[in-house]
């Protein structure tokens, strides 16, 4: 069997980090922290019809520090991967390839997510939530 000695493609490390890398490698990871809370949401859930018991004790750990700013990262992540998302759909209709649009529309679904997460969690907590 031989070997080749051909060179291999480059990995992350080679290159320099730009806005359009970083944003498709935290898609990906919005996605995984989504799977992640989902699974959270359904245990919640099942405690929830479980009784009383398990539901403080869900409630407890939803509610505690740690839980928190979980779940403020993942209103984040819902935020970041729908506003993505959009922009995903605008460039299937083969609109916003231009590199100047490209950073401008990153630049907005940054906003947008940051603006909406905390929104959601200013009126939530002016409401009586969380």
């Amino acid at each position: 069997m031989q070997t080749d000695n051909r060179p291999l493609s480059p990995h992350l490390q080679v290159y320099k980090p730009q806005l359009t890398m970083v944003m498709s490698i935290s898609h990906r990871i919005s996605g995984v922290v989504l799977s992640v809370g989902s699974l959270i949401l359904v245990w919640w859930l099942s405690a929830l019809a479980a009784g009383p018991d398990s539901f403080a004790t869900a409630n407890a750990v939803v509610g505690s520090f740690i839980g928190k700013v979980f779940m403020f990262l993942f209103t984040f992540a819902l935020f970041y991967h729908l506003c993505n998302g959009i922009r995903h759909l605008a460039w299937d209709t083969g609109r916003g390839f231009d590199l100047d649009s490209v950073y401008k529309s990153g630049k907005l679904v940054l906003i947008a997510a940051a603006v909406l997460t905390v929104l959601v969690w200013v009126v939530g907590l002016s409401t009586g939530g969380a």
